[in-house]
């Protein structure tokens, strides 16, 4: 009778590991842009790729088509908020606390972020946003990237961000005629020291003589594919004044963006210090994305591959299974002694401990085996 099981020695299971990179581009004009209509109510900030939702605003997101599409592919989300140390809580500049727009809804999405990235410390409270080595982060703009476009994770030093300083993406004003770009600092150092993950810094890069010139600004989330943007990049960090300093920059170097606007557009009369505290959180995501140039980063699927060598013998597999392959303890196919008896192989399966089939592989074409041959099979599961 065939053989119906074989053991498999540890020396013929084998484990891989592949690595696999994809480059993700979002352009500014599909962030902003390809689906509004001047005129119509597509037009900024109600483009047809732009979902708004029902349950108060607490998020807006962004798709490559029309969302309302069945062939559209869901991007990243957009929110903001900040925590219960920020100085929108405790001055009364440019606002007092109970008057901003959302105020609760605001510091419990930033301490819902700030609790699944960064944790609680030794006493049970939230711990902050804070860039390594440097200051906290307690007013924060998130970007929260989908599957689709992260799959296991963002490569880590791959992702660049650009922004305009205008009222929009395409009204930017340069320093020295070099765009505002911001990258992940990866490429040196990064941290693991977060309940999501690896993360790092982001930083400005420039030429030299800029006054941005690696400036921190933000964190990046690697296997949680999220972005998070201190808001001082917008507005001068230290200091409670609205007024700018400088050709778009102030003291500190921090990028101070002016005219930003409600959930109707851009009002040169508001800084993005203002629209923190004065604007809804749909109106702030959208004065952030308007401003959004490009995002570039190339994502990362990591393949792990068990690969069974599966080796017939001369002795091995000659005979069939099959019920109707004997009769009368004779090969129906055939009764002579000569030529040897063959079988065609076109299954192999996997069996646990107990016996219970786990995987199975089937062969491309049928497979000859007969005494006078050896065979290796090797089966590979992905996963």
């Amino acid at each position: 009778m065939a053989t119906l099981f074989k053991s498999i020695s540890d020396g013929d299971i084998i484990t891989t590991r592949d690595i696999f990179h994809e480059s993700i581009s979002v352009t500014g004009t599909l962030i902003s842009g390809t689906y509004g209509e001047n005129g119509t109510i597509t037009q900024f900030p109600n483009e047809e790729n732009i979902k708004n939702y029902d349950h108060g605003a607490l998020y807006q997101s962004v798709y490559d088509y029309p969302y309302l599409s069945a062939s559209s592919n869901h991007l990243f989300d957009l929110t903001v908020g900040y925590s219960t140390s920020s100085v929108f809580i405790h001055s009364s500049e440019p606002r007092p606390s109970e008057n901003n727009v959302q105020n609760d809804k605001k510091i419990n999405i930033y301490n819902h972020m700030a609790q699944v990235l960064v944790g609680h410390d030794d006493t049970g409270s939230i711990k902050e946003f804070r860039i390594p080595s440097g200051d906290a982060i307690r007013e924060a703009y998130f970007i929260n990237f989908s599957h689709v476009l992260v799959k296991d994770e963002i490569k880590k030093g791959s992702l660049t961000m650009s922004f305009g300083t205008g009222s929009s993406f395409t009204n930017a004003h340069n320093y020295n005629g070099e765009n505002r770009i911001i990258y992940d600092f990866a490429d040196e150092t990064y941290y693991s020291d977060s309940p999501a993950g690896d993360y790092s810094k982001l930083t400005f890069s420039t030429a030299p003589s800029s006054p941005e010139q690696n400036k921190p600004c933000g964190l990046i989330y690697y296997q949680a594919g999220v972005i998070v943007l201190s808001a001082s990049m917008f507005f001068p960090y230290d200091s409670t004044s609205t007024t700018k300093t400088g050709d778009a920059f102030d003291n500190d170097g921090f990028v101070y963006i002016t005219g930003s606007g409600g959930d109707d557009g851009d009002d040169a009369d508001l800084s993005f210090r203002q629209l923190l505290v004065s604007s809804s959180i749909t109106g702030t995501t959208n004065a952030l994305r308007h401003r959004i140039r490009n995002i570039e980063f190339s994502n990362t699927t990591e393949l792990n591959s068990t690969i069974h060598r599966c080796r017939l013998n001369i002795n091995e597999f000659n005979y069939s299974s099959n019920p109707t392959y004997a009769s009368s303890s004779k090969i129906q196919v055939n009764n002579e002694a000569e030529p040897m008896p063959s079988t065609y192989m076109t299954t192999v399966g996997l069996y646990g401990p107990d016996n219970a089939l786990l995987a199975v592989a089937k062969l491309s074409k049928p497979l000859k085996k007969s005494p006078q041959d050896e065979s290796v099979l090797k089966v590979r599961l992905d996963y």
